[in-house]
């Protein structure tokens, strides 16, 4: 079962130090995404599995955060700088990008949160 708790602890982690992650751009995001998945990893507990599963659901919820928030912003500067097409271009290749970034977040912090499994046991 999952435990939702442990996901949103992670997916605060990781949002908060993520944004304070930017100066050091590749580093920063997926040093919060390996402390993120951690931290739902070590709460949710119960072995390997357990958290490599809320460490994956940690990162893909910060993923799609991520994705939501920077498409909707790429749209409006497209819009702005070339109509409405721009703003479609801009809004739909950002939205590509971030199901990468996603994964990516998913994949480091599945990998975190089994070690932060290991360590609460």
């Amino acid at each position: 079962m999952t435990n939702w708790r442990a996901v949103a602890w992670g997916a605060v982690v990781f949002l908060v130090l993520a944004a304070f992650g930017t100066a050091i751009p590749v580093v920063g995001q997926f040093g919060a995404g390996l402390i993120g998945g951690g931290v739902a990893g070590y709460i949710a507990g119960g072995g390997l599995g357990n958290g490599a599963w809320h460490g994956l659901l940690a990162g893909s919820a910060t993923g799609v955060a991520y994705t939501l928030l920077f498409a909707l912003l790429g749209g409006v500067l497209g819009l702005a700088g070339g109509g409405p097409l721009g703003g479609l271009v801009g809004g739909a290749g950002i939205l590509l990008l971030g199901v990468v970034i996603t994964l990516a977040f998913a994949i480091d912090s599945a990998i975190a949160g089994a070690i932060g499994a290991a360590l609460a046991e």
